[in-house]
């Protein structure tokens, strides 16, 4: 069977520095019929165990460690028996969520994640958070940028862990660096290219200043 990606949409909040907002988010899901991973278990563990629909649930990673990413990621191990993994660089804010359930494992830059028969290749691209990862699967032509990279632009840095310049060279270096037909799925709104967005790089530095 050749992986696939499927897509849910979940909506919870994301609280961070003391203030919360209503948030849609993106949740993915890569497999085959018998196996998958899930990519930010975000909000709702029922709707992404119903998606699952028994396969074997090999991971869940978490691009970064915001609470709305998260939050439904021990309920969702503890159904499916899956290790939940996430870059050490974001333990810090994943205490902040799950003060009391670690996860299970670390995502360093370079990892291969393997399911149904690809590679996921892990990318450190900090920015909107310090261990904020993006996953690359070439076989399958994407990249999920979780809130690194959006449609239109770079994601939020304006709360605590975040920085600008850094989120601008993470994304110059190593997203736009992909071929320019690469998908880019991201943690929330509307999927776009990396040739879509490569033009618009000195527009977002210039804004960032």
């Amino acid at each position: 069977m050749a992986a696939r990606i499927e897509h849910l949409v979940t909506s919870g909040t994301f609280s961070l520095d003391g203030g919360t907002w209503d948030v849609d988010n993106n949740v993915w899901i890569v497999g085959d019929d018998s196996e998958a991973v899930v990519i930010d278990a975000a909000h709702d563990a029922d709707a992404i165990t119903e998606a699952l629909g028994g396969r074997t649930l090999l991971a869940i990673v978490c691009t970064h460690a915001h609470n709305d990413h998260i939050d439904a990621a021990p309920a969702l191990a503890a159904r499916t028996g899956a290790p939940i993994l996430l870059h050490q660089d974001d333990l810090p804010l994943w205490k902040q969520t799950h003060p009391d359930r670690l996860p299970d494992g670390g995502l360093a830059d370079g990892q291969q994640l393997a399911v149904a028969g690809v590679e996921l290749t892990v990318l450190h691209t900090p920015g909107h958070a310090p261990g904020a990862v993006c996953l690359h699967a070439p076989e399958l032509g994407t990249v999920f940028t979780g809130d690194t990279l959006f449609q239109g632009g770079p994601g939020a840095t304006g709360r605590s862990f975040s920085h600008f310049p850094t989120i601008v060279e993470s994304i110059r270096s190593r997203l736009l660096a992909l071929p320019a037909e690469t998908v880019v799925r991201t943690g929330h709104g509307d999927s776009t290219t990396v040739g879509a967005e490569a033009p618009h790089l000195q527009e977002w530095i210039d804004r960032g200043h």
